[in-house]
């Protein structure tokens, strides 16, 4: 072989060492050698789109604009998926209320706040959250 033949392919080496090097994400793999998966998503939160952190804490609101509690928590389950919103009902200067889950999907954000598509007599006449506070 030419010397700059040898030349060229030990200079395109390192450009092909990475595809070397790519895993096959089709093929099946154990729960703790699965490498994570990193989503493709804006830079920034879009419109109409909420953190968790804005979540917690915030107001809820029934479709007639009315004040129905506030999301105190959220449940995910062993796969990472949420598995409710866990909404404080009624409580009024700490007393009085009850935790409600609540799909996420029931969930509208409405002019970036939380809207959910009950009544807050459905919600105090649902069956009580036990929120469990061990870490």
């Amino acid at each position: 072989m030419p010397k700059s033949t040898i030349t060229a392919m030990i200079a395109a080496l390192p450009l092909a060492a990475p595809l070397a090097y790519a895993q096959d994400f089709s093929a099946p793999h154990s729960q703790a050698n699965r490498p994570a998966h990193l989503l493709t998503a804006a830079l920034t939160t879009q419109s109409g789109e909420l953190r968790a952190s804005q979540m917690i804490g915030g107001a809820v609101y029934d479709v007639q604009n009315r004040n129905i509690g506030s999301v105190k928590d959220i449940v995910l389950d062993r796969d990472g998926k949420v598995a409710g919103v866990i909404v404080d009902v009624g409580t009024f200067l700490g007393a009085g209320g009850k935790y409600v889950a609540v799909g996420l999907n029931d969930f509208r954000t409405d002019n970036d706040r939380l809207t959910l598509n009950r009544t807050k007599e459905q919600l105090q006449a649902a069956q009580s959250y036990q929120l469990d506070n061990r870490r």
